[in-house]
């Protein structure tokens, strides 16, 4: 049976009062699925974990349908595989631009076929803030903050919760967590 390293992104968990989840019961949660070497990092929902070839497929969608059940916690998932979080790191034009790796923010895509949606953006003028375009995600520098972001505020307003962001600090430890040894 072929293993495969999964990432999972869940959106807008433990962030303020709302959807509220230890990532102990996260990390009982995928284990209950059948997932292995579950660990999370930080509070704010991301997971890597292992599992078959053939449970990857749905990883994303049995992991919010357990959340919802079990938690009682509605959240977009976002998985990602080793390799193509592999790619979002290498696809990263902006790390010459950005100063701080809190304002550098990754739009991860749930659809990469929602990247079409935001080719017109990279075609925009950001400045002092840059927007580019991976082929998981896009890449956000957020120069007066995120709250302050005209082109996180476009990212959203195209995409709704078809996306989720993670800063680069975030990002980079997913990596380094995800290449570990399960």
């Amino acid at each position: 049976m072929s293993v495969k390293r999964q990432i999972a992104l869940l959106r807008g968990i433990n962030v303020g009062r709302a959807k509220r989840v230890a990532m102990a019961d996260l990390r009982k949660l995928l284990g209950d699925l059948g997932f292995t070497g579950v660990r999370t990092l930080l509070n704010s929902g991301n997971v890597v974990f292992d599992c078959s070839a053939r449970q990857a497929a749905q990883s994303g969608t049995r992991i919010e349908e357990a959340m919802v059940l079990k938690l009682g916690v509605a959240a977009r998932v976002i998985v990602l595989d080793a390799a193509q979080l592999d790619e979002v790191v290498q696809d990263n034009s902006l790390r010459g631009v950005a100063d701080d790796p809190s304002r550098l923010m990754v739009a991860v895509l749930s659809n990469p076929a929602d990247r079409s949606k935001l080719e017109a953006l990279a075609h925009q003028e950001w400045k002092p803030e840059a927007f580019a375009l991976g082929r998981w995600a896009a890449y956000l520098w957020c120069a007066d903050g995120v709250l302050a972001s005209r082109t996180a505020a476009a990212v959203g307003s195209v995409l709704g919760d078809a996306v989720t962001t993670r800063n680069w600090s975030t990002i980079t430890k997913l990596h380094a967590l995800a290449r570990e040894p399960g």
